[in-house]
C-alpha cells in the first residue's frame, strides 16, 4: 500500500475518516490523499459573466481555505498529506484520481441513511462504493485508534466473487488480519442444505486455490446475516463484495453490499466485484 484516498466534507465524519487513515498511514508510512469535492454548477465554470466567474474564485478559494483549516489535525504529524479539490461532486472521479496518483484505498466516514431517504438518496457512501474500483473503508464512527485485527468476509460464493476473494485475501496479509469467512443461509428459494452450501462452498474454495475454513451462518436475510455474524464474533470490521448496480438495475435489485454499508455499526470494506 502506497497511498491511501480519504475524502471529507469537513463533517465529525470526515474527521473520523481521517483519524482513521492517519493511524493507517503511520503504521505503513503512506501518503494521505485529501480530497474534497465542490458542488459547482457547470453554468458558474462555462458563463462569461463576469459575476459567476468571481463567485467560482470565490467558492473555491473557501474550500481551499476550509481543507487548510481540516487538515490542521495534530494527529497527522509526521504523514505526508496532499490536498486535492474537484470542482464537481463527481463520484466517479476517484477512479481518475487513484489512477493518477497510485492509490489503493479510499477511505470515507458515514452516519449511513435510512427508509425514504436511503431509497431515493441514498448516501454518499453508497455513491463511492457504486463507482470505485479499489477497496472502499467507510469508517461508521469514532475510533481512538483504529486497526483491523479480525474481518468477516461474506459473500455468495459464485464464481463472479472469486476477484474479490482474491482482494480481501490480500487484504488480510496487508493488515496482519484474520478474515472470518461466512456463507449466509436464508429461508428462500436460494435456501441450501449444510451439504449442497459446502458443496457449493468447496468448489470455489478449490478455484480460489484456498483452503480456508467457512462459517454457515442461518439468518432471514443476508444482509441481517451479515451484521449479526460480525456482531456475534466480535468483528473490527465486515468485507463485502458488491457489484456496485447503477440506475433501474440498482432501483430494482438492490445491493447488499451498499445496505450493509449504511447499516453496519463497526467499518466496512467493500471490493468491486
Amino acid at each position: 500500500m502506497k497511498k491511501i484516498i480519504v475524502l471529507t466534507d469537513f463533517s465529525d465524519q470526515s474527521k473520523y475518516a481521517l483519524k482513521a487513515a492517519a493511524d493507517l498511514a503511520k503504521k505503513y508510512k503512506v501518503e494521505l490523499l485529501v480530497v474534497h469535492m465542490l458542488e459547482l454548477n457547470q453554468a458558474l465554470l462555462s458563463s462569461p459573466d463576469g459575476f459567476y466567474a468571481e463567485q467560482t474564485v470565490f467558492l473555491v478559494k473557501l474550500a481551499e481555505k476550509n481543507l487548510k483549516e481540516f487538515l490542521n489535525q495534530s494527529f497527522l504529524e509526521g504523514i505526508t498529506v496532499t490536498p486535492i479539490i474537484k470542482h464537481f461532486k463527481v463520484f466517479s472521479e476517484l477512479d481518475a484520481i487513484a489512477e493518477e496518483h497510485g492509490a489503493d484505498l479510499i477511505v470515507m466516514g458515514s452516519n449511513g441513511t435510512s427508509g425514504l431517504e436511503e431509497f431515493f438518496i441514498g448516501s454518499n457512501a453508497e455513491k463511492v462504493v457504486r463507482n470505485a474500483s479499489i477497496p472502499v473503508l467507510v469508517i461508521k464512527g469514532e475510533v481512538t485508534e483504529f486497526s483491523i485485527n479480525r474481518f468477516v468476509f461474506a459473500c455468495d460464493f459464485n464464481d463472479d466473487n472469486l476477484p474479490a476473494f482474491q482482494k480481501a485475501k490480500e487484504f488480510s496479509k496487508l493488515f496482519d488480519a484474520k478474515m472470518e469467512i461466512v456463507f449466509i443461509n436464508t429461508p428462500n428459494d436460494e435456501f441450501l442444505s449444510n451439504r449442497d452450501a459446502y458443496q457449493k462452498i468447496n468448489k470455489f474454495l478449490t478455484k480460489a486455490n484456498a483452503g480456508q475454513q467457512v462459517e454457515i451462518y442461518n439468518d432471514y436475510s443476508v444482509e441481517q446475516g451479515i451484521l449479526n455474524y460480525g456482531k456475534a464474533i466480535l468483528a473490527d470490521a465486515i468485507a463485502i463484495p458488491t457489484h456496485g448496480r447503477k440506475g433501474l438495475s440498482h432501483l430494482f435489485n438492490g445491493s447488499i453490499g451498499e445496505d450493509v454499508v449504511n447499516h453496519a455499526r463497526i467499518p466496512v470494506i467493500t471490493f468491486k466485484i
